[in-house]
Order: structure tokens, then C-alpha cells, then sequence
């Protein structure tokens, strides 16, 4: 027993100075290793003691320090060998008798520390607490932050239930129903409406349409008159069924009776004008349960269905006529009937044309520069009743026609202002709704404007007296001046024949004294002083004379000396 420590430490010298043996690459772990599978087991039984296999099974996780934290259940027993590579020297030292007792030692020691070197499942292998690792290994990884995994979205949620389900109508073979789209319907959207009927009694419900319907109107086809149907309406979705939206109360597939009535439209109430040619299309609803029968009439006659075509429905009747004619004029009478009871409506087509020409024109009476025209009303009117007449006259020189009058009521007209020794010949035109007639009726004979004599007789005119006395119309008003100043004198006369001016001076005539300058412009008369004297002041007077009479006008003209200032003396 004292021998068996000494193989031991021949063993672990190789420990101190290991050699660095190329570290074999690690494979890739799983992600989950077995734990049952205890590295130990795998060496053979002629290995090294456990105690300096331990190392080598440390290095070979270290030497692979980017492996994964997981693996498998034969890695330990790759790293056994390894083991028994570096402990391979050292054992021919050792006795043979003495190998087998130190074994199951060594198997006893190294169990704690293949427990401690065994990582846990899912983690790397580290050096024990407080020991740097051994030389030739790489440094533990640091731990990686667990990575949280996103949260899941939340699950679909279904609608609402369907709004205000109702019945809109009822026959004796379908349901017609209606409702609105749900209150609530999410950010799943809404994929359609499935609906379910089931008879009365029962909770057999069964899927009237095969496929989602988007409309919130469907119609429950194919019934059994006299059944009473439950009804209910269901909103789909990824979240899938709503809640139920049923009817309160069973619904009664039979039709319902109304008695029959005949909408006319509008137009039709008072009489329906066409031209000829033209394509009637008119629509005429009515109602009335069960489905009406229609039947037309014209004049009381049943139609002609070559010339006229009508279209029944359950809700209208079509009247069609591709190219009207004026045959086709007549009262329509409507009838709808519905078992005992009946309604009837009628209106009144009137296919009308362009109307013919007057029947006759003729010149009544000529005179001066008018003439009298009148006519009669056209044979073909053209169905319909004649609006206005349009009057055209042409001058025989030129030939050319010209409108007078349109849209003219009577049947009698005056035309005037015609050129005085001119013929001239009239037509006249038929108009009404369809427009004015293609031809005209023209006068027979032409109307010709005579010229008559005219005596010219100059008017004769009094001749105006234009005689008048001399008379003056201003005042001629006192005047003063200095010496040496020229003064003048004004005045005006009005007289017819012109009055002869005599200027006095002192009741003496001044005659033609070159002192003296006088003038007489168109009655404004002037007598210009020339640089006056002390001796020139005096009373001076204007006569003015004609065959008719004389008259004078004066004035006083007085000259004052310059006063003299005694420095200038």
C-alpha cells in the first residue's frame, strides 16, 4: 500500500510541463446534450488514471472556445483518447500489479472533478472559481444576453352582429331581405354575410347562399309557398362568425295582394306631339301584387303590333314604336288588372308634319304706296294646329324675294312702304309645331304702285319789317382827363335803315377836324380826343339820324392841368 502513491506522482508530472499538443476541432453541439451519457464511461479500461485525463478534457473544450454552448452526448468520449495520448508515456513506469488498485483510486478522485468539469445542458465549460486557466487554453466567453422573442399579434376577433335586418318584400317563392353592415367591425376587415334560414319549429339551419354575399340586400330564392321561415344574417371574418342578427318573427312565404295602380308620367297628361319619323319610347310603371296583366287599346282597338311594340314587366310596360307615321295618331288606353280589380290610364299621341301651303292668296286693294293681302287656311294642316303664317314680297325688276312678316296670326295683312313705280308679286308660308311649310302660295297677278302728279306750291311767307328808329342802347357817361392825355368816348345805337352819326362839341359840329378821330363798327360808335387841351373840355353830343327818326345822347368831357411838385419847379 505505501507504493501506490509513487506511480501516481511519476503520472502527474507530465502535468507541470505538459506538452502542447494541435487541439483537435471541436464539432458543432446540438442544441441539447444528453446528461445520461457520463464522459468516464467512455474511456477504456486500459486508460491512465481519471485524475490525469482531467486535464486533457479541459483543454478540448478550451481549445474550442467559439463552439456551440450545446453538446453531443459523444464529445466526452472523443476527449478520451486524448487522454490516453498524453498520459501514454508515463505509463510503462508504473507496475502492472500496482495500476489496477490506483485505478479504482484515481476513478474515486476524479469522479467529483469529471462532475465538476461536465458542463451543465445548454452551457460552455469554465475553469473552477479562482483559477486562471491552465496555459494553452483560451479565456472563458463572456455569457450572451438572452434574446427575448417577439410577442405574438393577438388572435382575429369576429364582428359585431348585422344591423336592422328587415323584410323588404315577399312573393310566393322568395324572401327579399335587407340590413345593415355591422357597428363594429376591427382592423380584420369584413369578408361577407352568410344567410340562414330554417323552417319554423326547427334548429335546422341551413346556409342560403353558397358563397359570402358582400350586398347587405339578398334575395331567398327557390321557397315553398305557405312555409313560415326563421331568418338570420351572420358577418364572416378572419376572426370568423358574428354574433346572429335574426328576425323577430317568422316570415310567411306567400304573396302579398295590392291593388293595382298606373303611374302616367307627367308628360303624358296632356297631349304627346311627334314628328313624323321620329322613335317613341315611353316607360309607364305600375303596381300591383300578384303580377299584373296588361293590356293595351287604341281608339278602343286592340294595336296593330306591326307598327306598335309593348313590353310588359312586373313593375312596368314598355310602349315602342321604331319610326312613327301620322297613322299612328290616336287616344292609348293602359289597363292593369289584378284579379277583380283594375286600373286604367290613357294618353293622347298626335304624329304631326309640315303643313301644307295656303289654299289661296290674293291682292284685296292698292293703294298709294300699300297694298291688302289676304288668304285661307292650308288644306293639310299637318295633324296639328297652325301657329303663324309667313308673308315675302319680290320687286318684278330684280326677282329677288324678301321676308316682310313672321310669325303672322291673321289671315289678311297690309304691306307698305313700296317704291313708287314698282310691281311688285306676294307669297305667303304655312307654319306649326313641325316648322314652315315646304312651298308657298304666290299671288296670281302683280300689284303695281302708280305714280302720281304732284303740284309743288312754294309756301308763302310774311316778310318781316325790319325798319326801326335810331335809339341808343348804352348811355354814354361823363368822362375826365389830363392834358396831354388821349381820351375817348363810347356809345352804341341800333336803327334800320343804319342811322348817320354826327358827333357835336358845345352843340357845333366837329365836322372834320384832324383832332378828332371818329368810328362806327356795326352800331358801336367812338369818338377818340386826341391829346386834349385845357380848351377841349366841354359837353359833347352823339346824333344819330335815319329816315325814321333822330336822336341824341351827351356827355360832359372835363380836362384837368397835371399838379406840379415845387422841387421839380
Amino acid at each position: 500500500m505505501p507504493a501506490k502513491p509513487a506511480p501516481i506522482k511519476k503520472a502527474a508530472k507530465p502535468k507541470e510541463k505538459p506538452a502542447e499538443p494541435e487541439p483537435a476541432p471541436a464539432e458543432p453541439a446540438p442544441a441539447e446534450a444528453p446528461a445520461e451519457a457520463p464522459p468516464a464511461e467512455a474511456a477504456p479500461a486500459e486508460a491512465a488514471p481519471p485524475a490525469e485525463a482531467a486535464p486533457a478534457a479541459e483543454e478540448a473544450p478550451a481549445a474550442a472556445p467559439e463552439a456551440p454552448a450545446e453538446a453531443p452526448a459523444d464529445a466526452p468520449a472523443e476527449a478520451a483518447p486524448a487522454a490516453e495520448e498524453a498520459a501514454a508515456p508515463a505509463a510503462p513506469e508504473a507496475p502492472a500489479e500496482a495500476a489496477a488498485p490506483a485505478a479504482e483510486e484515481a476513478a474515486a478522485d476524479a469522479a467529483p472533478a469529471d462532475a465538476a468539469a461536465a458542463p451543465a445542458e445548454g452551457e460552455a465549460p469554465a475553469p473552477a472559481e479562482g483559477e486562471a486557466p491552465a496555459e494553452g487554453e483560451a479565456a472563458p466567453a463572456e455569457p450572451v444576453e438572452e434574446v427575448k422573442a417577439p410577442t405574438p399579434p393577438p388572435p382575429p376577433e369576429p364582428t359585431s352582429e348585422p344591423l336592422e335586418l328587415g323584410v323588404e318584400d315577399v312573393t310566393d317563392t322568395t324572401v327579399i331581405i335587407s340590413w345593415r353592415p355591422p357597428a363594429t367591425v376591427g382592423k380584420d376587415g369584413l369578408d361577407g354575410y352568410t344567410i340562414e334560414i330554417a323552417k319554423e319549429g326547427t334548429d335546422d339551419w341551413k346556409a342560403a347562399n353558397e358563397e359570402l354575399t358582400i350586398s347587405c340586400r339578398y334575395v331567398i330564392k327557390n321557397q315553398t309557398t305557405g312555409d313560415r321561415l326563421n331568418i338570420r344574417v351572420v358577418a364572416m371574418n378572419p376572426g370568423g362568425r358574428s354574433p346572429p342578427a335574426a328576425l323577430p318573427e317568422s316570415v310567411l312565404v306567400k304573396e302579398v295582394g295590392e291593388r293595382p295602380k298606373i303611374r302616367l308620367p307627367r308628360f303624358l297628361r296632356q297631349r304627346y306631339v311627334k314628328g313624323v319619323g321620329d322613335k317613341i319610347n315611353i316607360v309607364i310603371p305600375f303596381v300591383g301584387k300578384p303580377a299584373p296583366a296588361v293590356s293595351w287599346t287604341k281608339d278602343g282597338e286592340p294595336l296593330d303590333t306591326k307598327r306598335v311594340n309593348v313590353r310588359n314587366s312586373d313593375r312596368d310596360s314598355i310602349f315602342f314604336i321604331r319610326q312613327s307615321e301620322r297613322d299612328d295618331s290616336g287616344t292609348y288606353e293602359m289597363t292593369v288588372k289584378v284579379e277583380s280589380f283594375e286600373d286604367k290610364a290613357s294618353f293622347i299621341l298626335q304624329i304631326c308634319e309640315l303643313p301644307g301651303p295656303p289654299a289661296s292668296v290674293k291682292i284685296a286693294d292698292t293703294w298709294g304706296f300699300n297694298v291688302a293681302l289676304e288668304w285661307t287656311e292650308p288644306k293639310d294642316n299637318g295633324n296639328t294646329t297652325i301657329t303663324g303664317y309667313t308673308i315675302q314680297k319680290a320687286d318684278q325688276k330684280t326677282g329677288d324675294w324678301y321676308t316682310v312678316v313672321e310669325h303672322y296670326h291673321r289671315m289678311n295683312a297690309t304691306i307698305s312702304d313700296l317704291i313708287m313705280g314698282n310691281s311688285y308679286k306676294f307669297r305667303v308660308y304655312a307654319e306649326n309645331k313641325c316648322g314652315r311649310s315646304e312651298e308657298a302660295t304666290c299671288t296670281k297677278d302683280a300689284a303695281k304702285i302708280l305714280k302720281t302728279g304732284i303740284d309743288y306750291k312754294p309756301p308763302t311767307y310774311k316778310e318781316h319789317d325790319f325798319s326801326e328808329a335810331p335809339k341808343f342802347t348804352t348811355e354814354m357817361p361823363n368822362r375826365s382827363t389830363t392834358v396831354g392825355y388821349t381820351a375817348k368816348l363810347l356809345c352804341s345805337v341800333r336803327g334800320c335803315p343804319k342811322p348817320q352819326i354826327v358827333w357835336m362839341k358845345n352843340q357845333m359840329i366837329i365836322g372834320e377836324d384832324p383832332k378828332f378821330r371818329q368810328i362806327n363798327n356795326q352800331g358801336i360808335v367812338s369818338l377818340e380826343i386826341r391829346k386834349p387841351g385845357s380848351f377841349d373840355g366841354g359837353v359833347y353830343a352823339c346824333r344819330a339820324k335815319n329816315a325814321l327818326g333822330e336822336v341824341t345822347i351827351t356827355c360832359k368831357l372835363e380836362v384837368k392841368q397835371p399838379v406840379i411838385v415845387e422841387k421839380e419847379k
